[in-house]
């Protein structure tokens, strides 16, 4: 899709169609209005109306918010991308900023498609989409082309996400952050098994060892000038989760190709970050790995050795991505000095579904403010959010009698918590309270289309963090 401002007359663009987004106190004064009263237009959020012959496209929105805006200018996206309409203009009014980023974004994003694996490849031409203000100011144009960095790369991420484990693997992964790596001319080194054994990082290690694709450890680097903070972002790229040798049932087991999104979001968080050129310094962590049956698979009942020293007692070889993101924690603390902040994003517990629903992200860690300004973020980006809160109890919960920490509670409840928990045992004191665990289980991946997500992979993670750092400096 491609997306311009103009600062024409509305009526002056020539267009296929024009798009007007409209809420129920609007409806008498809509040149149709007699049209859309005998269609039962109600103007209610996703409800659309294609005139054809009026060359006229009505969409409801309820208020004024991010997602009422997105999710309109999607709906109508969507019915429009079933004709042969490719030219369209909607209008954006005065100056507003936050409007334009959600008619961007939300355009964006509802043009998504992954044919990857359709035998038949239906070739249709690109929209393209004017949208009209009353002037063209250079805070829009910024605007515009920051929110196109955004939902592109949110697109990138969910198109890496529902990629099929034959075609995506570790190796993938590698090749991936290399070309983000070139396009955007920030640094990447990337470490295999025996630099995984030399280093200690064996609780990584254990998890990948009965695939036939080698594990690796990705560290990208971006830096600007005079950066204004310096984040660590570390994702869990299980490409794919079989769960061991406590092996998942077989419903449970499709649609593991998702258990990668924590890994792909901080690829595509980089992405944009580093386009954007914001004033940061990012590294991004990813432990990019396969966890398979075999004979030498891990066990329950093995005993692993984590990079700081720390004992793990396997009970349950289905909760994996914790033993890698632990080894990816520790890493990162060793090999990067004066942290701001240090956040982690993995599609890490059933739980937090169960917790929060399949829409929300599950926000944990020990300081209270920094979550709240991580979920104040989110939200603001159009991502939903939440905490969790930690307690003394719960994490009693992880205790081994035989090591110095299980990677499975014995209690079957708080198990989004108990998770978080667990990493937090591989956080050092100095950085407990710049850290944040984001459990993306429920979001990252939805069996069905939801607002301006398709079915599949949504790309969670990518606005949320993009509009934290870009609020740095407002702490």
């Amino acid at each position: 899709m491609l997306i311009n401002l103009s600062d024409k007359s509305f009526q002056s663009i020539q267009s296929d169609l024009a798009i007007i987004i409209t809420s129920k106190k609007c409806l008498d004064t809509l040149e149709d209005k007699k049209i859309l009263a005998d269609l039962n237009f109600k103007a209610s959020d996703e409800e659309v109306v294609l005139l054809a012959e009026k060359r006229n496209v009505y969409v409801g929105c309820e208020d004024d918010s991010y997602d009422c805006i997105a999710i309109a200018i999607s709906a109508a996206i969507k019915e429009i991308k079933k004709t042969k309409f490719t030219s369209l203009k909607v209008e954006l009014g005065t100056s507003c900023t936050d409007k334009l980023k959600a008619l961007v974004e939300g355009a964006i994003m509802a043009s998504y498609e992954f044919n990857k694996y359709k035998s038949k490849k239906v070739k249709k031409e690109k929209l393209n989409l004017t949208i009209v203000c009353s002037k063209i100011t250079t805070s829009l144009v910024n605007t515009l082309e920051d929110s196109l960095i955004i939902a592109k790369s949110v697109n990138k991420v969910r198109s890496y996400v529902n990629t099929t484990p034959e075609d995506f693997y570790p190796e993938t992964f590698e090749k991936e952050a290399v070309k983000i790596a070139k396009k955007n001319k920030i640094s990447v080194k990337v470490h295999g098994e025996d630099y995984l054994d030399k280093n200690n990082m064996h609780s990584m290690l254990a998890v990948g060892r009965a695939s036939r694709h080698e594990s690796k450890l990705i560290h990208l680097t971006y830096k600007s000038k005079n950066p204004k903070a310096k984040i660590v972002l570390v994702g869990k790229g299980l490409t794919y989760d079989s769960g061991g040798l406590s092996l998942k049932p077989a419903e449970f087991m499709a649609g593991m190709k998702s258990d990668k999104g924590g890994g792909c979001a901080v690829l595509g968080m980089i992405n944009a970050i580093s386009k954007m050129k914001l004033d940061v310094e990012v590294h991004v962590i990813i432990g990019a790995v396969e966890n398979m049956i075999g004979g030498d698979a891990y066990k329950p009942d093995d005993v692993l050795v984590a990079k700081n020293g720390k004992t793990i007692e396997v009970k349950n070889t289905d909760a994996e991505g914790r033993l890698v993101l632990a080894d990816c924690l520790v890493y990162a603390q060793e090999k990067i000095k004066d942290i701001t902040y240090i956040f982690d994003f993995a599609t890490l517990t059933g739980a937090a579904l169960v917790g929060v629903g399949q829409y929300t992200t599950a926000i944990m860690g020990n300081n209270s403010s920094l979550k709240c300004k991580a979920v104040s973020n989110a939200l603001k980006s159009g991502e939903y959010a939440t905490s969790l809160p930690f307690n003394r109890f719960l994490k009693k919960t992880i205790k081994s009698e035989i090591a110095d920490i299980s990677n499975l509670a014995n209690s079957r409840y708080g198990g989004a918590i108990t998770a978080a928990l667990f990493l937090d045992e591989f956080i050092t004191d100095e950085n407990k309270d710049k850290w944040l665990h984001f459990d993306i289980a429920g979001p990252a991946f939805v069996s069905h289309s939801w607002g301006y997500n398709p079915h599949g992979a949504s790309g969670a993670g990518v606005r949320m963090m993009v509009e934290f750092i870009k609020n740095i400096d407002k702490d």
